[in-house]
């Protein structure tokens, strides 16, 4: 049975506990439009973080896998079975994509939630809803998209087109395994390519399904494969091989260079990555107060702080340091339940798994070790639920420069510094730092939010809010972060190469 998202979204927990029970999970590789078995045997667990339970060994894709669905994904994109299609039939089919995740948004959200622990009214709202959008927007884009007419002299006529670069390798993390999934899958498939995507080692069975919507809908065999996997084997596999024109790839910035290297140790494909943050969000003496809490404590608690834009830095005037942070407290305890994320009540969840949630409640001994006080959290929470979750955390007195000021930690702890200085120590500060995804500025100067918002070196900067995003708008960061983009127009540039075509008219 077919639920809408507005049904799925006033749910009871009871009726998502049921659902779940109900579900059946397919562990195989994704190869030539068919589930297909691993030559090595090998599997992996995955792993529930809400109670701690495994729901499905996953196959493991080999070297020899990953050799396997490169070489389909190279054949289906030279014999032209997807890339020659007219634009308006590759359009269909992406649309008939887009319907049906939507028409299995219950189980794709059920298998998002049980893997990566993302409360349920979020997989509904955000991962599953946006991932059909996301497809969407691409699909009306093909045959919307021109070529150019270079100004040459009378008796010449140059074309400039763009053409699919080949074969794609997608690497997606796992805090939004279908939704950063969509970002590259999106404008790789509207221009031509053929896509080899692997998922996330804690994430594969949501991404599995979506592959099998994509052959449902149309989309020739071949065209997009899956490879789970484990990184150090089909990750690598992907990077090395000489038949992979380019790596897309969102993770830690560690990976994102081990990419850099394959590609230069084989055919030195293109790499675009995007590698994390550690974004500021810096509060000027005049800042409304009451709405830059709102915003510091959803961008940071909101998916468990998972999230590689989080803004896990709050740069604040001493002046205001106070007043800003009994805020913060009043609307986490009133906003943030911790709990099942198969709950709609929940908005808390846990953390991916058990290696993550001793990292993070690391790294906050870490900051008390280095002067830090625990304002509030500083725990584990519900541990008698085997789940992995995290109390919202809120470190006061961190150093800038300390590693609780510099590290991504990758969950829901904020790094509070403030300052007492002017605009330019807040920039300054704002600024130290190896990553630049994104950055936020509060204040109620119309003329110091331009001048600041352009000196603060991110990808996207906000001005008093944070997280407003669209597909309409590129996604990406500067030093440290990466070099490229996904989302928007823009994107359908970095899967495509120019051509030129000279014809002579004399």
């Amino acid at each position: 049975m077919t639920y809408s998202i507005d049904e799925l979204l006033h749910r009871s927990h009871d009726e998502w506990l049921a659902a779940a029970g109900k579900l059946t999970f397919e562990t195989r590789l994704f190869l030539d439009g068919s589930f297909t078995d691993a030559t090595s045997g090998d599997t992996f667990p995955t792993v529930s973080p809400r109670d701690g339970a495994v729901l499905a060994d996953v196959q493991a894709a080999s070297a020899e896998d990953v050799d396997r669905a490169v070489r389909s994904a190279r054949t289906a994109f030279e014999d032209g079975r997807w890339r020659d299609l007219a634009p308006r039939e590759r359009k269909r089919v992406l649309l008939r994509w887009a319907d049906l995740i939507l028409a299995n948004a219950e189980e794709l959200a059920l298998l998002d939630t049980l893997e990566m622990g993302k409360p349920i009214t979020e997989s509904v709202r955000v991962d599953v809803a946006k991932t059909a959008e996301t497809i969407a927007w691409y699909a009306e884009a093909i045959d919307k998209t021109y070529g150019e007419v270079a100004p040459t002299p009378g008796d010449a006529l140059a074309l400039i087109t763009r053409e699919p670069l080949g074969v794609v390798a997608a690497v997606v993390p796992w805090n939004y395994a279908l939704l950063i999934a969509s970002w590259k899958l999106g404008p790789a498939l509207a221009t031509g390519n053929s896509v080899v995507l692997k998922p996330a080692e804690q994430t594969s069975l949501a991404t599995l399904r979506l592959a099998a919507l994509a052959t449902e809908a149309g989309l020739p065999d071949g065209v997009l494969n899956v490879v789970p996997g484990r990184g150090e084997v089909a990750g690598q596999a992907l990077g090395r091989h000489s038949e992979v024109d380019k790596i897309a790839f969102t993770g830690s910035a560690e990976v994102a260079r081990l990419f850099q290297v394959y590609a230069g140790e084989s055919n030195g494909k293109q790499v675009a990555v995007e590698a994390g943050g550690k974004s500021p969000q810096l509060v000027l003496a005049d800042a409304d107060i009451e709405a830059a809490a709102s915003a510091v404590a959803w961008g940071v608690f909101y998916n468990a702080g998972q999230t590689c834009n989080a803004g896990s830095r709050v740069v604040v005037h001493a002046s205001v340091k106070d007043r800003l942070l009994d805020t913060v407290r009043r609307i986490t305890a009133d906003t943030f339940r911790v709990g099942d994320p198969l709950d709609p009540a929940t908005v808390l969840g846990p953390v991916v798994d058990r290696r993550q949630l001793g990292r993070i409640l690391g790294y906050i001994e870490r900051g008390k070790d280095d002067g830090a006080t625990v304002l509030f959290g500083g725990g584990r929470a519900l541990a008698g639920s085997g789940g992995s979750f995290v109390e919202p955390t809120v470190l006061d007195g961190v150093r800038n420069t300390s590693v609780v000021g510099q590290e991504e930690i990758f969950g829901p702890v904020l790094a509070v510094i403030s300052y007492d200085g002017d605009v330019d120590e807040g920039v300054r500060l704002a600024n130290e730092s190896e990553f630049g995804l994104v950055a936020s500025v509060w204040t109620q100067d119309v003329s110091v939010a331009h001048r600041t918002a352009r000196r603060l070196r991110a990808g996207t900067v906000w001005i008093n809010t944070f997280d407003a995003s669209d597909v309409i708008t590129p996604f990406g960061g500067f030093k440290a972060t990466g070099a490229g983009r996904d989302k928007s127009l823009h994107a359908l540039d970095a899967y495509t190469a120019l051509k030129t075509t000279w014809i002579n008219l004399a």
